[in-house]
């Protein structure tokens, strides 16, 4: 999300995935006497690809929406974690309180975990493409080496969590509120390892085309998360009546149960298929660590700047009081759910973009990604629909506080505005990341985020009196401008490719 227009290849240069691009021999052109007849074909087709449109979308929508469903549905079913701990909670006598403190909480984690995750994120580039090539041994190696690479992770990722206190009484949260929010935080820290070796299978099974466990792992921890939480928020069959902070052991033990999921499936396929994945070297391989680290790190960052600009929000409008947070809590959720489905579709575009390019077809990595681009667009414009029409039924789902659905039935409004381009950052982004782009999403998200978008909501909710409203009004212009300046670095890229 950055706006930075220049060569987009080049800034991935230095990254593995870049100089294995870049080795790749040309492709076989016409004979010499050809020459200009074939660079007049290659423009002529490109010139005529928006007639072939349909056929196009014909020909990719079937394997795009193999992969992108059971993905879209682990997202989802991640997204409704978060929601059924927000409403069994809103559920408690001191709803706003207890709304506010998982909020919060929850929003800075997932600025640590998904740092985490972020630093990952290149096993979808590297395992992709080393899968396009039919060199499975070398997929084994890169989920080997993301095990090294969380475990190495997780102290220092889990370090924050003991200065969340001072943080909270730093930015002047109310202290019914934080006096909530503090066990809960540290409660979620307990799954935060389990989190990060999910991630590592994950991308791993993912880049692999095996997206089915996946999905199952997150539908089946959602039942395992919504029985504790009624087990220990309420204390039902003996089980202590734990409150907010039962919340936050039940999720902890859900993603425990997601990890061992993935690695039970891996382990059982193995077995069956005879993969070797057992026979692959364990010992630590520092340069494939460094490949995913230069990979992951922008990564991370890009989504260390879009989740923590949404904390930071979070904390700025906790302190207009408890019914603002709540309202802001409920609008934030279901965004993020409408989001989870280009969420998923980016992962699909990530793998079958980078599975073109390792089989060495680039005009397939085009196709791939510009079909992924337009489901994820056509999901969120029927979302924006739905939260302009139904803005009071989503709120009482959560609340029946007159009050508070009020207040976010406005901010639903403000959220109906990025959804289309909400999408279509979304899945650029994971497009790009095929092509070991992960760059320019990064600048693009801290320039949005960071330079317009926060600092204009901010103004509006504290000098021009708009409160959480504008907020959220600084953070949607963030998201149009996010959108189109990613589409148009996703042409470009497409544009070098065919042409390298």
């Amino acid at each position: 999300m950055s706006l930075r227009l220049g060569t987009l290849l080049a800034a991935v240069n230095g990254t593995a995935a870049s100089q294995r691009l870049q080795s790749y021999p040309p492709f076989p052109l016409a004979p010499n006497n050809l020459h200009t007849q074939s660079a007049a074909f290659t423009l002529n087709r490109l010139s005529t690809l928006a007639m072939i449109r349909l056929d196009i979308l014909r020909r990719e929508l079937r394997p795009t929406l193999t992969l992108a469903l059971p993905l879209v549905l682990a997202e989802v079913g991640w997204m409704s974690m978060g929601i059924v701990d927000t409403v069994m909670v809103g559920h408690l006598p001191d709803s706003a309180e207890a709304i506010g403190a998982v909020s919060i909480s929850s929003n800075v984690f997932n600025v640590l975990a998904f740092f985490g995750g972020g630093l990952l994120i290149g096993l979808d580039t590297l395992v992709a493409q080393a899968f396009g090539a039919g060199q499975r041994e070398d997929c084994h190696r890169s989920l080997v080496n993301g095990i090294y690479l969380s475990l190495a992770m997780t102290p220092f990722l889990m370090a924050p969590v003991w200065f969340f206190g001072p943080l909270l009484t730093a930015l002047h949260v109310d202290p019914a509120i934080a006096a909530l929010a503090i066990p809960y935080m540290k409660a979620l820290a307990i799954g935060l390892l389990p989190l990060l070796l999910y991630f590592s299978v994950r991308h791993c099974l993912q880049a692999m085309n095996m997206v089915r466990p996946v999905a199952f792992a997150l539908v089946t921890a959602n039942l395992i998360n919504a029985l504790f939480n009624w087990l220990l928020i309420y204390g039902k069959w003996g089980f202590p009546a734990m409150g907010v902070v039962g919340s936050g052991w039940s999720t902890a033990f859900a993603r425990a149960y997601m990890a061992l999921v993935l690695v039970g499936y891996l382990l059982w396929y193995d077995h069956r298929h005879r993969t070797e994945l057992l026979k692959t070297p364990v010992h630590p391989d520092l340069a494939r660590i460094r490949q995913l680290v230069a990979l992951g790190l922008p990564a991370a960052i890009q989504i260390t700047l879009e989740i923590s600009v949404f904390a930071l929000a979070t904390a700025l409008i906790a302190r207009l009081g408890a019914v603002a947070l709540a309202s802001h809590q409920i609008a934030l959720n279901t965004v993020a759910l409408t989001y989870m489905v280009p969420l998923g579709v980016s992962a699909a575009a990530a793998v079958r973009v980078g599975q073109a390019i390792g089989r060495k077809d680039p005009v397939g990595a085009s196709h791939a990604g510009d079909t992924a681009i337009f489901l994820g667009a056509a999901f969120m414009t029927l979302a924006s629909i739905a939260l302009l029409v139904f803005p009071r039924w989503i709120a009482l789902v959560y609340t029946p506080d007159e009050t508070v659905i009020h207040s976010t039935t406005l901010l639903l409004a403000a959220g109906a505005a990025f959804q289309l381009f909400d999408g279509l950052q979304t899945v650029a982004t994971g497009a790009l990341r095929g092509t070991g782009d992960t760059r320019t999403p990064m600048l693009c998200h801290f320039t949005a985020y960071w330079v317009i978008g926060l600092p204009l909501g901010t103004w509006l909710c504290f000098r021009r009196g708009w409160g959480a409203f504008g907020i959220w009004s600084g953070l949607s212009l963030a998201l149009i401008l996010i959108g189109l300046v990613l589409i148009f670095a996703w042409r470009r890229t497409v544009h070098r490719l065919i042409h390298t």
